[in-house]
């Protein structure tokens, strides 16, 4: 039997079980081929802040992604079964999640990046029984962080990102990071459908810090300035 599951959460789902790639973004994901991949999108609650998402921030040391935010997950292994497998599997890799804290509520349309050729599932999940998280993978993860959606949604939080080669997509600075590129994308998109959203200024443009432009593409990590456009 499933947890039951907060009020908040109905406004999500109903959007969810209809979205389509299109709502994610404006491009076309292959039939076939692409590297294969998920990452989960974890929802919880905390009684003083509401409701959050679990966001890990990669280690200042990477080659690829060096301090960037972004959701557990990564590229299929050939035992998973699924890409919720893939999705629970490398975020207990990553942050020591337990997967049966987790009560898995959707798998989103698959998304294409094309600079990186991963084709990702984001893995919907809410955490209906949670515990302490703290990077395991020390040579990749530097930080975890529970940001409310509050935060997210504060006007004063959101912004839009420009990298240098044109490409401009939504963000959002929050507790001292930057969430952009796909992470943002598909943050932007969830918080629409939930009802959360709130006014603000899509004219406010940063560009892109300089040590932010070395996160293109790594060998099993899933994060692109190519990632969902709004």
């Amino acid at each position: 039997m499933n947890p039951e599951l907060p009020t908040w959460c109905e406004p999500l789902l109903t959007q969810v079980r209809s979205a389509r790639t299109e709502d994610f973004t404006r491009l076309r994901t292959p039939t076939s081929g692409g590297r294969a991949s998920a990452v989960l999108v974890l929802l919880g609650e905390q009684p003083e802040h509401g409701p959050d998402v679990l966001l890990l921030q990669r280690a200042a040391t990477m080659r690829n992604h060096a301090g960037q935010p972004a959701f557990p997950g990564g590229a299929a292994d050939p035992e998973d079964v699924d890409p919720t497998a893939t999705a629970l599997r490398e975020a207990q890799e990553e942050v020591g999640l337990d997967p049966d804290s987790v009560t898995v509520l959707a798998q989103l349309p698959r998304l294409w990046i094309p600079v990186s050729d991963f084709v990702v599932t984001p893995v919907l999940g809410w955490w209906h029984q949670p515990h302490p998280v703290h990077p395991r993978a020390t040579t990749e993860v530097a930080h975890v962080a529970r940001l409310s959606v509050a935060e997210l949604v504060d006007p004063d939080n959101r912004v839009r990102v420009r990298h240098p080669s044109g490409w401009i997509g939504p963000a959002f600075q929050v507790r001292g990071m930057l969430v952009w590129g796909f992470t943002a994308g598909v943050l932007a998109t969830l918080l629409d459908m939930g009802g959360w959203s709130r006014p603000w200024h899509p004219d406010r443009v940063v560009d892109l810090p300089s040590t932010q432009l070395a996160s293109v593409a790594g060998p099993d990590k899933v994060d692109d300035v190519a990632g969902p456009l709004p």
